[in-house]
């Protein structure tokens, strides 16, 4: 499988993206898979190859809205990195996936190792953060806003 450059790994020197991929495994998870629960245990993530991903969001007393889809070459899972490392959004296949999966300790012993790939992991992934936060808030205004994300008449 061919992880293409984009998304975390463009942002990484091309010897740093070597040394993190020698850590993935190839997996594929089914459509229709549960891959993980908002507020639970993060001690993994994914880089996408195919397939898709839909991240919810639980709303209290509503059933719990797509807010996003991934696709190829996106970071399935950001909230590994930052502590209490548990989930923000939860996650679910649209169709069958295949990624390459990554154990956070592994990671964090590697980015500990080497400060400057650690340092440059966490910009790419603080981007993806700030993207998904947006695209949510969008969402949720669109979902539950009285006049959506759009101007007000």
């Amino acid at each position: 499988m061919m992880i293409t450059r984009t998304g975390v790994l463009h942002s990484l020197a091309p010897e740093q993206r070597r040394r993190l991929m020698e850590l993935g495994r190839e997996v594929s998870i089914p459509a229709g898979t549960r891959i993980f629960e908002e507020g639970r245990r993060a001690d993994r993530f994914w880089l996408l190859h195919t397939g898709s991903v839909a991240l919810d969001l639980r709303v209290p007393g509503r059933r719990s809205p797509v807010v996003e889809t991934l696709g190829s070459g996106d970071l399935l899972g950001w909230s590994w990195l930052f502590p209490p490392r548990r989930w923000h959004f939860g996650a679910e296949t649209v169709s069958r996936v295949h990624a390459y999966e990554f154990d956070v300790a592994a990671v964090l012993e590697l980015c500990e190792r080497e400060p400057a790939l650690g340092r440059d992991l966490a910009v790419a992934v603080a981007a993806v953060v700030g993207e998904r936060l947006t695209t949510a808030r969008t969402r949720l205004l669109d979902l539950y806003g009285p006049y959506g994300s759009g101007p007000r008449p």
